[in-house]
């Protein structure tokens, strides 16, 4: 079974692709449907990439071009629109193909039959392998944090933890400080080396080697402790247990 994710904000077009797909293509699993680019930054926050995405551009609170900008998407995408006119800015992100409203099964097939081809390839290694390895030379290492008049050089292995707290994105050091950076908690993802990191929750970012506990919590989530003090608990969501625990054992 293939997973795939549709964003599409009009609940008729919705349900008229889910039914052109069980027709076309009865092996795509449709993992959910979300309605805005806040529902979408939320999964794509918390949820394992899904092999394809459709996604509208224009959703309930706005273009949906502004999802690239809060995280990351490695999945290929189909976008579907009653507009051309982003044509060209759709294929500046993961999209193999445009597809204009009404959408018709004849085009939804083409668009199909190309996901599938481009799946393919390269044969020796997944895309998602290739973009780890480009992206490898990116971490962050270190960084200048504003204190005053001043600009604090702090290396990224002094930290135990990232978190963001009235849209303020902190840095909690295992020597007890509390600096403030001028990063989205996001972006500052995708600097951080993942095997050093995990974004346990849409509000927390934790160092492995600061975890010091992990404490089953109901309906299958966990919860983190530090080895620093942290303003709440950490919660690692159900739907990132999994991906947690795989995380922390190196798999």
């Amino acid at each position: 079974m293939t997973d795939i994710l549709i964003i599409e904000d009009e609940h008729l077009a919705a349900i008229s692709l889910q039914r052109m797909l069980a027709e076309i293509a009865p092996q795509y699993h449709v993992v959910a449907v979300l309605q805005s680019i806040e529902d979408a930054v939320e999964y794509f926050s918390t949820s394992p990439q899904p092999q394809l995405c459709f996604l509208d551009i224009h959703l309930a609170d706005g273009v949906a071009f502004k999802i690239f900008d809060h995280v990351r998407v490695n999945c290929p995408i189909i976008f579907t629109t009653a507009y051309d006119q982003y044509a060209i800015e759709a294929f500046k992100v993961n999209s193999i193909d445009y597809l204009l409203k009404p959408i018709n099964k004849l085009d939804l097939s083409r668009a199909i039959d190309k996901a599938q081809r481009l799946s393919s390839q390269p044969s020796s290694l997944q895309l998602s392998q290739i973009q780890a390895m480009l992206s490898r030379r990116q971490y962050q290492s270190c960084f200048l944090i504003p204190v005053g008049d001043q600009l604090l050089p702090l290396e990224v292995e002094q930290a135990a933890c990232f978190y963001i707290d009235d849209r303020i994105t902190h840095i909690l050091t295992y020597d007890g400080r509390q600096l403030s950076i001028d990063k989205p908690l996001d972006l500052l993802t995708e600097k951080l080396d993942p095997c050093l990191f995990f974004r346990a929750n849409r509000q927390f970012v934790v160092a492995r080697k600061a975890i010091t506990t992990m404490t089953i919590w109901p309906i299958g989530k966990l919860a983190l402790t530090l080895s620093v003090e942290t303003p709440s608990r950490i919660i690692v969501p159900k739907a990132k247990v999994k991906e947690f625990k795989d995380w922390y054992i190196g798999l």
